[in-house]
């Protein structure tokens, strides 16, 4: 264990850095041992992680020394911020400068950084294709992570900067499944039009993030998109309607119905599937599927994923 490389993972027991965990303990023989870092190490998830031979050790991102203790002795360490606990762009964008700083001050030599685009670089605030949010954000929960680039390179950290894509697991925890139309049929909303959007299994972020450790420095200040297919609402509606045996339809509502749909975040969503249909060919261009399998071999298609994962999905209104 001594001479493995360690590896501490911020937002161990959620989705992308869980997977990091699983598939650095799968790897018995890949010269990298893990850290899982949680608030809570006490919880169920945490437990697991513990069974499996993993060390977990409490840490928040809103204190930073907690964080500097927890990545003390870390080669290197992966960072991935949750809008969606607290919907607020400056809550992420302090906890990312919290990890930036507590990286370069326990000497971190390879972070990881699970961030997107800041969508004002092409569509300013004073553009009017899409609504302004929260006075400074065309998509918060982009924007933040997009900005917060600039606090690891400015803090001189060895960054690999990972543009993620989609979750499918959304259909499963984000009510973005199939839902029964008025006549019945499963209706897949979608407000992107014919433009495809890249996607991936949340467990494949964290495997793709492994296969980016285990290349040591080759990818240390470079942006590395990834993904596991790019498609349509037709086609994932088509995908769904094989796997469930069921009609499925794709919903093509606008990006101004969805901001209007009234859930918390709607608006941010409209946005974000308003700029991934109008900038499809640079948003698509900017995440590898060939590049991605390289880095993850066990790579998932929307189909493959669907296999494992239709039975999960909630297809009740």
């Amino acid at each position: 264990m001594n001479d493995k490389k360690l590896i501490a993972v911020v937002g161990a027991t959620g989705a992308q850095g869980g997977g990091l965990v699983r598939a650095i303990l799968d790897d018995t023989d890949g010269g990298f041992a893990v850290r899982a870092i949680t608030r809570d190490v006490d919880s169920d998830k945490a437990r697991a992680l513990v069974a499996r031979g993993a060390e977990v050790v409490r840490a928040d991102l809103d204190d930073v020394a907690s964080l500097e203790q927890a990545l003390q002795g870390a080669h290197g360490a992966y960072f991935v911020t949750n809008f969606w606990e607290h919907f607020s762009p400056d809550k992420e964008s302090a906890q990312a400068k919290n990890l930036a700083q507590a990286a370069k001050a326990a000497g971190v030599k390879h972070v990881v950084w699970s961030t997107l685009e800041d969508t004002r670089l092409r569509v300013p605030l004073d553009d009017d294709r899409m609504p302004t949010l929260m006075e400074h954000y065309k998509v918060p929960h982009f924007d933040a992570k997009g900005e917060s680039n600039a606090r690891f390179t400015e803090a001189g950290v060895p960054t690999t900067f990972l543009l993620t894509s989609f979750y499918w697991d959304n259909l499963i925890h984000f009510g973005m499944g199939p839902k029964p139309d008025a006549d019945g049929v499963l209706a897949f909303t979608l407000p992107m039009g014919d433009a495809r959007l890249p996607g991936i299994a949340a467990e494949d972020i964290g495997r793709s993030a492994y296969g980016i450790f285990r290349r040591g420095d080759a990818y240390i200040g470079k942006t590395v998109g990834i993904a596991g297919e790019a498609l349509t609402g037709a086609q994932m509606a088509a995908a769904l309607g094989k796997t469930l045996g069921r009609e499925v339809r794709h919903n093509a509502v606008t990006p101004e119905q969805f901001r209007g749909f009234g859930f918390p975040g709607a608006d941010d969503l409209g946005n974000m599937f308003q700029y991934n249909q109008d900038f499809a060919a640079e948003f698509d261009a900017a995440r590898d599927v060939a590049l991605t399998r390289e880095l993850n071999p066990r790579l998932q298609t929307f189909a493959q994923w669907l296999d494992e994962n239709h039975a999960r999905i909630p297809l009740e209104a």
